[in-house]
């Protein structure tokens, strides 16, 4: 990584609030669905699980450029990391899946805030010139935590007890400490004489909604799909760690070739990806091990790389006020793709089998190749 990105004024507390939070997130993201199916739950229900913690995240996620503008960064910074860890922390209390759903909803006021605001202070931080760069450390971020709960907190769970990945959950507490001193750095959000060009975002958005979606039903269901446990724990932690690989380097890519070029490819690579995937689990007794590693590498890549060109698109599609605004649209369509993901894979599995729901997955991610195609976004930046 660029030394310099990374002692730009900020980064570093950034970066570390990315990390406490995503920590916290990412250690429930599968486990949590496990938990319901302890406690009597079945596939569909799992899938509520990560589908409701998206929903409300998705909806938080829609008024935090107003919160920002109204109360300041420090108020809405320190209400993220508190709604994202304390609920984390209060799953040990029960396995029934009503509670459970509350318990999401609340956490996915937290993360709407967390994931709105560490992409837009990317963009207050760092120059445009750099922000390729700075995304792929930032992704980094979000990624390292993943590649190590993902895949590591279900072994947990079963090994240690659930008790210790709620622990876990609550990391996003230790957030506060830089998100204050992050606030303190930020004396105002700038105020837009306009309506955000949101025409402009639904692209990018919309993307990055169909790559989010086939991610999202694997990180909930590998567990449940693959008949080793060991095996989805492997997968989980090749996709991740395939992720965070690309999301990080591709952004040198994108700031001296141009994010666009790279997009289609990696459409194309995510629906690939998936019917290997589906190839992979199409005996529930016995999963296919070298295809299932294959598979989830593969979707690994779009799933990093299209985080962090999407991204770069969608800032470059806005002028600084609407940097907020832009942040939220973005992250709408990651939430949103990885809630629907969880929901349709897990009603379409309840109806058939892990298999189909996998190819109906990737079928909508490849729905999104003709924005793909369209190389430039519809007018110039005002």
């Amino acid at each position: 990584m660029n030394g310099s990105v990374l002692r730009a004024p900020g980064m570093p507390l950034l970066l570390a609030m990315t990390v406490l939070g995503f920590s916290g997130y990412a250690a429930l993201l599968p486990v949590a669905p496990l938990w319901v199916v302890r406690g009597g739950a079945d596939a569909g229900g799992a899938g509520l699980v990560n589908g409701v913690l998206m929903l409300f995240t998705v909806l938080t996620q829609l008024v935090v450029p107003r919160a920002l503008r109204r109360l300041g960064w420090a108020p809405v910074l320190v209400a993220g990391m508190v709604l994202l860890g304390l609920p984390g922390v209060a799953h040990v209390l029960t396995d029934d899946l009503t509670p459970t759903l509350v318990l999401s909803a609340v956490r996915g006021l937290g993360f709407g805030v967390l994931t709105v605001t560490g992409s837009a202070l990317i963009a207050e931080l760092v120059e445009p010139a750099r922000r390729g760069q700075a995304i792929g450390a930032y992704g980094l971020a979000i990624a390292g935590p993943q590649v190590l709960l993902l895949a590591g907190a279900p072994w947990i769970a079963e090994r240690l007890g659930f008790w210790v990945v709620f622990a876990l959950s609550g990391l996003p507490l230790l957030g506060v400490v830089p998100a204050i001193g992050l606030a303190r750095m930020l004396h105002h959000v700038p105020q837009a004489q306009e309506r955000a060009p949101y025409l402009r975002l639904l692209r990018p958005m919309m993307l990055l909604l169909g790559v989010t979606l086939a991610g999202g039903a694997l990180i909930t269901f590998m567990a449940q799909m693959s008949s080793s446990a060991p095996l989805a724990a492997l997968a989980l932690l090749v996709m991740s760690a395939t992720a965070a690989l690309t999301r990080w380097r591709v952004g040198s890519l994108a700031d001296r070739y141009g994010a666009q070029r790279f997009i289609w490819p990696l459409v194309l690579n995510t629906a690939a990806g998936m019917a290997i995937v589906a190839w992979a689990v199409r005996d529930p007794q016995a999963t296919s091990a070298p295809a299932l590693l294959v598979g989830t590498a593969v979707v690994g890549i779009s799933y990093g790389a299209l985080q962090n060109l999407t991204l770069v698109v969608t800032f470059a599609s806005v002028s600084r006020p609407h940097y907020g605004s832009a942040s939220a649209v973005w992250n709408i369509g990651f939430d949103a793709g990885t809630g629907l993901g969880s929901v349709v894979v897990g009603l379409v599995a309840a109806a058939t089998s892990f298999s189909a729901a996998t190819l109906v997955a990737g079928a909508l991610a490849l729905l999104t190749l003709p924005l793909a195609l369209r190389h430039r976004p519809p007018s110039s930046v005002s």
